[in-house]
Order: structure tokens, then sequence, then C-alpha cells
């Protein structure tokens, strides 16, 4: 499956593909659970690691200092190693049946999945009410962070069967020219 513009001339419509946003805001909220628990229980383990723990014991303290640094670069990781993936999902969206698809053209690589991440925790942070209002009102349910990075939020399963319908729709439109 390619992700460049050619591949996919145009986005798909909610009125002429229901199947991709089918329960995308529930499924979207459940995935979210899902990794901020998955993300909590990593920070633990960061935490409670004989690193963090008891090298802070010896130093003082001092080297609780450096949690500030590491906790945000566990969440980081998380992020790039999953919504970064082939894949395109963290563990959560995997398992909700959704993928971040890239509507812009560009390919969706480990820094986009971290910019992606930073801007939706941004988003959620100034004004979460907003930014699930603004998803309800929205055709493709796109939040704010997908407007801004350029980013569609879809099932998976279903989109793959479209990403196929389409293919050979184009297929049989060049062989049908000769």
């Amino acid at each position: 499956m390619t992700q460049d513009a050619t591949a996919r001339p145009y986005l798909p419509d909610p009125s002429t593909a229901p199947e991709l946003f089918d329960g995308l805001l529930t499924r979207r909220a459940t995935a979210y659970v899902i990794d901020v628990i998955l993300m909590s229980f990593l920070v633990l383990v960061l935490v409670i690691s004989l690193v963090g723990a008891i090298l802070g014991f010896f130093t003082f303290g001092l080297a609780w200092v450096s949690l500030v640094f590491a906790v945000p670069a566990a969440i980081i990781l998380y992020y790039a190693a999953t919504l970064g993936s082939p894949r395109r999902a963290t563990v959560g969206m995997q398992m909700m049946d959704i993928v971040l698809t890239p509507t812009r053209g560009q390919p969706l690589d480990g820094w986009m999945a971290i910019l992606h991440a930073l801007v939706f925790w941004i988003t959620i942070w100034i004004s979460w009410p907003v930014t699930l209002l603004f998803a309800l009102f929205t055709p493709r349910r796109q939040m704010i962070h997908d407007f801004i990075m350029g980013t569609l939020m879809v099932r998976r399963s279903p989109m793959m069967r479209h990403w196929q319908r389409q293919r050979m729709y184009e297929q049989d439109a060049y062989h049908g020219g000769e």
C-alpha cells in the first residue's frame, strides 16, 4: 500500500464510503484510553526502574531530575514506534481497527507521527471540549490536530477494501482505454 498522491487521487467521502467512518469517534476514544493506560504503564516501569528509583536514593534525589526528560522521551518513542510504523496505528488504534492516513500526499514516518502526537496533546491541553466538538461537526470526523497535520483517521479493514476497489477501478480505466 503506497502513500503517494497518485495512488490516492481523492479522499474517501462518508457519503460514498460510510463503513470507513462507522463508530469512528467511539473507536478513537477507546483507543486513546488504551494508549494512555499503556503509556502510563511504560512511564511507571521507567519510574520504578533501578535507574529511576534506586539511583535517586544514591544521588540524594539528583537522578530523579532526569525523569523530567525520560518520561516525555518514553511517550515520544511510543508514538514514533507505533504511529510511525508501517501499520500507522498505536496499539490502541490497532485494537480498535483504525489507522492514521495522510491526506496531503506526504509519507507518514516517525517524525510526522511525533508531530501529530505533539499537536494532539497541545490541542487537547489547550481546549479539549472544542477539539472533541470539532470532530462531531466535520464530515470525516477529523479533529483539529488532524486538520493541522493533514491526516485522516479511518477504520482499517474497510479502508483496505476501499483502496483495493480504487486500484481495480484505476486498472480497469487504464486497460479500458487501450
